[in-house]
């Protein structure tokens, strides 16, 4: 098909409604599609996590957010107002990285399918992890645009980043001063996940993500032995707080938090930035400590742990998975495991940091 020359010019568009840890994995693809062209993308994706997640990306041109791609068009204003927007920026190279639902919102903006990059028209490797497939597809090139746009970058990094503002900072400070830990090393635990807060009024046994809470409290205990100083920040939705009350209710553990409910994305970033580490169930804000370069270990279900490693494979985390029966299983995993990791993964990353002070000091 034939395309008019300012289509090739417009700025790169990407398309993702993921989940929080999706979104903070997104930021590899941005990065390198800003270094590919030299221009802010775009962004088109859904859920109120978006928004406080990308937002400082120097990579970020127009963020727009709709509420759900799942409702029926003629339901959805904002859908519409999108199908307007996109008419009115006009057609250009544009990033899918969903498998399905939301391409119909691109076509009614007027932009055809040889304009769009598409995930699923990959074949992916096993042992690539979201990160190196978004270095990949930002390599790529939309059909339309063969030799027309500039050539692909050299991979900038295979790690997601966040960028928190000295206002979150602030906010997370205040926080911690109203719960009397400022100053304080803390450890964060973040044991629940959307599958556990959708079953509010049903046992969360057999959810892929369940971990019972006697393991948590488990995990809990063990951690006090080895950080007797640290603060022990139990995170999660407000779904998640009577979860997080039952696990330390089993543990019997002093200094452990309830943090549920309180902290809004903006105030947990810049939390997780200052933790001493992370232990959290497969979940968004896994990723997000891990991107922000705390040691964190994630307990994986069923969940391909190469795939969805924490923010990327080179950060420092660790996924830790279990077999039952041969077969991945979250509850093949002992809190003993966890600890072993966490505790290898901590020891690894002080020995990295106090070889980098002694090499800047004799520098």
């Amino acid at each position: 098909m034939s395309i008019n020359h300012g289509a090739a010019e417009r700025a790169p568009l990407a398309v993702r409604f993921g989940a929080f840890g999706d979104m903070v994995l997104l930021t590899v693809l941005l990065r390198q599609l800003y270094a590919r062209f030299g221009k802010r993308v775009d962004v088109i994706s859904s859920g109120p996590w978006t928004q406080p997640l990308l937002e400082g990306q120097e990579s970020l041109g127009k963020l727009i957010v709709i509420r759900s791609r799942r409702t029926p068009y003629w339901l959805a204003p904002d859908q519409r107002q999108l199908v307007a927007w996109l008419r009115q920026r006009g057609a250009g190279p544009t990033w899918f990285c969903d498998v399905s639902r939301g391409k119909d919102l691109l076509h009614r903006g007027g932009i055809p399918e040889e304009y769009i990059c598409s995930y699923s028209s990959f074949e992916w490797s096993p042992d690539e992890g979201f990160p190196d497939r978004f270095v990949r597809m930002a390599s790529e090139t939309p059909p339309a645009f063969a030799g027309m746009l500039p050539p692909p970058a050299p991979a900038v990094s295979r790690d997601a980043q966040l960028v928190i503002s000295n206002e979150a900072r602030a906010s997370a400070d205040e926080w911690r001063a109203q719960r009397g830990l400022a100053g304080r090393p803390f450890v964060v635990i973040h044991p629940g996940s959307a599958h556990i807060a959708r079953r509010a009024f049903r046992s969360p046994v057999g959810t892929d993500r369940y971990w019972p809470e006697d393991r948590w409290g488990k995990v809990i205990n063990l951690v006090r032995d080895l950080r007797p100083d640290h603060a022990i920040l139990l995170t999660g939705t407000k779904a998640e707080r009577k979860f997080n009350d039952a696990i330390i209710a089993t543990s019997g553990a002093k200094d452990v938090y309830n943090a549920a409910n309180e902290l809004s994305i903006r105030t947990l970033l810049p939390l997780l930035e200052r933790a001493h580490s992370m232990i959290s169930i497969d979940t968004g804000p896994a990723h997000a400590a891990a991107a922000l370069g705390r040691p964190t270990v994630a307990v994986f279900g069923k969940q391909n742990s190469v795939l969805f490693r924490p923010g990327g494979p080179t950060t420092p985390a660790v996924a830790v998975t279990g077999l039952v029966d041969g077969v991945q299983d979250i509850m093949g995993i002992t809190p003993e495991a966890v600890i072993a990791a966490w505790s290898a993964l901590v020891r690894s990353t002080e020995t990295s940091v106090n070889h980098s002070v002694k090499s800047l000091s004799r520098a």
